[in-house]
């Protein structure tokens, strides 16, 4: 059986903020997967809860890449960027080996950038959220020059209304609502078109 999309990354890969009927999750993947064509049996979601970019590395990465797909997903960094233990050094080469590894094997691959979750998240004093603010836009900075150096696709979720949009929010304010999956996915599928 030829795998022809993998995913990979955290809760935003996973589908979190849209609840399957089997106690699992939804999300943009199934959708996304629909609108090219690609069978239930021919992706593959590896998307996991709290994931880090280090986690990628040690627990997804080598599994995406024995697939050998054609097109690859990867949602992943907001975790690293909210803890307090972020090392932008680590974060930075992490991001550099998931990405390049993967687009080294000729793949197609598309990823995303990172909306203003400090906007989002309740209870932070003024201080730590422009701190962490900051740490989302420099993230966003070094984003776009590896994307673009890569040559990946890279859904603007900074740019897009949807992302100031409530609607497409969860609860948390931190993983989308089921229309924002939905956004998510013909945002994607627009862009790999």
């Amino acid at each position: 059986m030829a795998i022809r999309l993998m995913t990979i990354g955290d809760s935003f890969a996973e589908g979190r903020g849209e609840p399957g009927p089997d106690g699992g999750f939804l999300g943009w993947v199934p959708r996304l997967a629909e609108s090219l064509g690609i069978a239930p049996h021919e992706y593959v979601n590896l998307g996991a809860y709290n994931a880090t970019t280090q986690d990628v590395i040690d627990h997804q990465l080598a599994r995406a890449l024995s697939a050998d797909a054609p097109l690859y997903g990867v949602t992943v960094g907001g975790n690293d960027l909210v803890r307090g233990s972020f090392d932008q050094d680590a974060f930075r080469r992490n991001l550099r080996h998931v990405l390049g590894g993967l687009s080294l094997r000729g793949a197609r691959v598309f990823t995303i950038n990172w909306p203003d979750i400090p906007g989002k998240l309740p209870g932070l004093p003024p201080e730590a959220r422009a701190a962490l603010r900051l740490r989302f836009a420099e993230a966003n900075d070094f984003m776009a020059k590896l994307t673009a150096e890569l040559g990946l696709v890279c859904y603007d979720m900074v740019d897009t209304p949807l992302t100031r949009d409530p609607a497409m929010w969860g609860p948390d304010g931190m993983h989308p609502s089921p229309a924002g999956h939905r956004a998510i996915a013909a945002g994607f599928a627009e862009l790999l078109s």
